[in-house]
């Protein structure tokens, strides 16, 4: 929550010092709280709750929202074009629209959220700031003047256009560290998604580790329609896995039943246990040829024979104790059954060393005709789940990016201008990519989500730098150069506190959506078509 508050912070830093004025300020956050109040009443509406990460995630969703009231204050809705620049706008909105839109048939629960909350909260955000702020907006803005900046941008957008060939160098290198990173660019374990820092992860382990808390790694569970059936269902398994153990399969298990044994099994030990007269004549036997006299073992002789006479073990007699504990968290008690959970250890020998041969055990298993019983590998199985989403959200953001595609082919009717458009956010894209494998760093689905958003963010500012789009005056263009800088600085400045994070998850978005968006805008000036300036007034 700290980071996203500092970055808030700075937004409504960054803005105040541009509108001089709170009364700006609040309506400039106006389609901000709009979208965000419309997200949430969307997802609410569509799935019924609202998750943390789709909060979390949309919170950030200002870094695009804000810039909309940037551009309508700095700009004059457009000045002498203003037909030109609400048709940039919608245009804007129409690909973030088209790209997030494909986030809704993920079958991941938080990204399909994620898609409707962001299409939702910026039409929302788009429709604020075109019939709404217009009718508030005071007739005097009380705005920074901010000329001597605008023309510095326009010399250096015009100067910009030489460093093209930077561009090539920067693509050549992004493409040949991504490369080379073939195979490991993704981070397919479930684990990635966590939002303990690596160090609080690191700790986590050495305390289970000193506590002898199970791995939970590898499991072997079933379930039993009744507590009892449960537990002699376990002791059977356990059976099985210490002939494993025994053979060096198996470093150990963990059982419900060896604190809560089965009643069965309780009765035939109390049932074993002798009569006072056989107990007394073998223990005699016993110590014949021993320097112990058999009266100095009475108490036991007295222990046997309450043993035999004590009520069998309940999981009541548990109560208040550290054993109900243990014992709850591997006999799970369910609407209409009990699920048993049984930890197994790896022996640590072998080629496999912490491995272990799941079908193995599984075979030892239905060898005893304990086939209900089910060995699972859960880093494996939750790899695989995590994996099929991942592949999936990258087809996904794949299709959302031809979605934009073919937005701006209809909408432009030029492939030129489409490839002026698509280029700087798909070079953004890939060095930003390229600079996170350098640092060492693996994507995760944050990732992808947060290259989405460069994406959506950037197009504005590649459609601001499109030929048909750019003012025809300086004055115009100049202002048009100085709403880029403001609303850029306002998305890298929020994002770049969420990329100091130590939580993993505001620190992947930060990471990836600060640079992109600061790329994004760099390499729409650069390979920015050359404006008119004959008509410059």
């Amino acid at each position: 929550a700290l980071p996203i508050s500092m970055s808030l912070m700075l937004v409504v830093s960054l803005l105040l010092l541009v509108y001089r004025s709170v009364r700006l300020l609040a309506l400039g956050l106006l389609p901000v709280a709009s979208g965000a109040l419309v997200g949430v009443a969307a997802v609410s509406l569509g799935f019924g709750h609202v998750h943390g990460l789709t909060l979390g995630f949309g919170t950030t969703l200002i870094g695009e929202a804000v810039d909309y009231s940037i551009y309508l204050f700095v700009q004059r809705a457009g000045g002498d074009n203003p037909g030109a620049f609400w048709r940039t706008i919608r245009l804007g909105v129409l690909t973030s629209i088209a790209g997030f839109a494909a986030l809704l048939y993920s079958g991941f629960p938080g990204l399909s959220q994620l898609g409707l909350y962001s299409i939702s909260g910026l039409v929302a955000a788009a429709l604020v700031t075109r019939f709404v702020l217009p009718l508030l907006m005071p007739q005097n803005l009380a705005l920074r003047d901010l000329t001597h900046i605008g023309i510095a941008l326009d010399r250096l957008v015009a100067g910009a256009r030489r460093l093209r060939w930077l561009i090539a160098v920067m693509l050549i290198t992004a493409g040949a560290t991504v490369a080379l990173h073939a195979g490991h660019i993704w981070n397919r374990q479930l684990s990635a998604l966590s939002p303990i820092s690596k160090a609080e992860a690191k700790l986590d382990m050495e305390l289970r580790s000193d506590l002898g808390a199970p791995d939970m790694r590898y499991m072997a569970s079933f379930t039993a329609p009744d507590q009892e059936r449960a537990l002699q269902g376990a002791e059977q398994a356990a059976a099985v896995l210490q002939e494993l153990v025994h053979s060096q399969v198996l470093g150990g298990f963990n059982s419900p039943a060896f604190v809560l044994p089965s009643l069965a099994l309780q009765r035939a030990r109390q049932a074993a246990i002798p009569e006072p007269a056989q107990a007394r004549l073998a223990l005699q036997q016993a110590l014949r040829e021993l320097p112990i006299k058999p009266e100095r073992l009475a108490g036991f002789l007295a222990d046997l024979q309450a043993t035999q006479a004590r009520p069998t073990l309940t999981r009541a007699d548990l109560d208040g104790t550290s054993a109900a504990l243990l014992v709850d968290s591997l006999l799970v008690k369910r609407d209409k059954d009990y699920l048993v959970l049984m930890p197994l250890r790896s022996s640590g020998v072998g080629r496999g060393g912490d491995l272990i041969d799941v079908a193995q055990v599984t075979a030892a298993l239905n060898a005893k005709g304990l086939s209900k019983v089910t060995v699972i590998d859960i880093l494996e199985e939750t790899t695989a789940v995590f994996d099929s989403y991942l592949h999936e959200a990258l087809l996904l953001s794949g299709l959302g990016c031809l979605a934009i595609i073919v937005l701006l082919l209809l909408a432009f009717r030029s492939v030129p201008r489409m490839l002026r458009v698509v280029t700087p956010l798909a070079c953004a894209v890939l060095c930003v990519t390229a600079a996170l494998l350098a640092a060492g760093v693996q994507l995760t689905i944050l990732h992808l989500v947060g290259l989405l958003l460069v994406v959506a963010v950037g197009t504005n500012y590649a459609l601001f730098f499109d030929v048909g789009a750019q003012p025809r005056g300086q004055a115009d263009r100049c202002q048009t150069l100085t709403s880029l800088m403001v609303a850029n600085l306002t998305t890298v400045g929020s994002f770049g506190v969420l990329g100091f994070s130590k939580v993993p998850v505001l620190s992947a978005i930060g990471t990836t959506v600060g640079p992109g968006a600061l790329l994004a805008l760099v390499f729409s000036a650069i390979l920015a078509s050359t404006p008119s300036h004959g008509n410059d007034r």
